[in-house]
């Protein structure tokens, strides 16, 4: 009963030290924010922001949410392998009135850090009359 007892205690602690080597994915983007500067208002303005999973696990993205209906985010769906990289493509369709603006846009995933925030921002101005 003790070898018993004793095996089983080996065969967990070496799953335990096994998975504790792996690292868990994670994001490594390029850049993490992006200013887009001065652009016509009904004139959008895209960014993509890649990032590459530096962790052994695949990247899982599950959710990207942004500020507001005028920040339109499209992303990698497929899980992203160990090393392989990804993008995160946000459209700005500036509307309304001409003034600065700042957007937040927020990543879910199976990453270490699980959940990630990315920011745009910029100034809108009339568009030039012809």
């Amino acid at each position: 009963m003790k070898k018993l007892i004793l095996l089983f205690t080996l065969i967990l602690g070496i799953s335990v030290a096994a998975n504790a080597q792996s690292k868990p994915a994670e994001f490594k983007f390029d850049k993490e924010s992006h200013d887009f500067g001065k652009i016509p208002l009904n004139k959008p303005a895209t960014i993509e922001f890649k990032f590459t999973n530096i962790g052994d696990q695949p990247l899982i993205i599950t959710k990207v949410e942004t500020t507001c209906g005028c920040t339109v985010p499209e992303y990698t769906q497929t899980p992203v392998k160990k090393g392989d990289s990804g993008v995160i493509k946000v459209t700005y369709n500036p509307t309304g009135a001409a003034l600065p603006f700042s957007k937040s846009i927020t990543i879910t995933s199976n990453a270490k850090t699980t959940t990630k925030v990315l920011y745009i921002k910029g100034e809108t101005v009339a568009a030039a009359s012809k």
